[in-house]
């Protein structure tokens, strides 16, 4: 079973400090060369910025890259790059762009001010698990309906969609690895009559 997190979507987020205006990005990459090619966008964007700090992670590879872009070593770029790594986001890169607002913010001040530009733009993107997910096709009765849909999602799995006819009709997605106990625990709870039907499955992203 391979599961991880990455950004859901892309995000943007400002944070101000003593003046200085910090603009963080993060955008979800499939590989370095797409990760360069937004640190080089936001670069001709930014131009006139006091800086342009940079951090990428790619799971393939296990591939990790930081850069301060003259902030003093150790202020940004990795402080940037560990609000990644601690929440284990791959596939991801950040900008994180300063505009100078003439007041000096010391070397705490500039760590605090990078992570928490890039750990807001992250929270802008969301975080999505990707995985192989299963799809299946649930009918159940109005009066069955919170149990089945509390059930998929104590599963770890995602209400896709939901029609509401005669008796309700739900697409959910389940991991690969919980479709077997999700199912015979929606046998018990239904008394067997509710029982998912297999419609595919798909290596994605998916929003919890």
């Amino acid at each position: 079973m391979i599961r991880y997190n990455v950004p859901a979507a892309f995000g943007e987020a400002e944070y101000v400090e003593k003046r200085s205006r910090f603009i963080g990005r993060v955008w979800p990459v499939e590989n370095e060369a797409e990760a360069l090619a937004r640190i080089k966008e936001m670069r001709e964007k930014h131009w006139d910025a006091t800086h342009n700090v940079y951090a990428y992670i790619i799971r393939e590879g296990g591939v990790m890259r930081y850069s301060d872009d003259g902030e003093p070593g150790g202020t940004s770029g990795m402080p940037t790059l560990n609000v990644f790594r601690s929440g284990e986001i791959y596939d991801v890169c950040c900008v994180v762009t300063r505009y100078f607002g003439g007041i000096l913010l010391g070397s705490g001040g500039l760590v605090r001010a990078y992570s928490n530009t890039a750990k807001l733009a992250l929270d802008a993107a969301g975080t999505a698990v990707m995985g192989l997910w299963k799809r299946q096709l649930l009918s159940c009765t109005y009066a069955q309906f919170e149990r089945v849909r509390n059930g998929v999602l104590s599963f770890g799995g995602v209400i896709e969609d939901s029609d509401f006819g005669t008796d309700v009709l739900i697409t959910a997605l389940l991991p690969e690895d919980r479709d077997g106990d999700f199912a015979a625990w929606l046998a018990d709870q239904t008394y067997g009559t509710v029982t998912p039907e297999y419609m595919d499955e798909e290596f994605r992203a998916v929003k919890l």
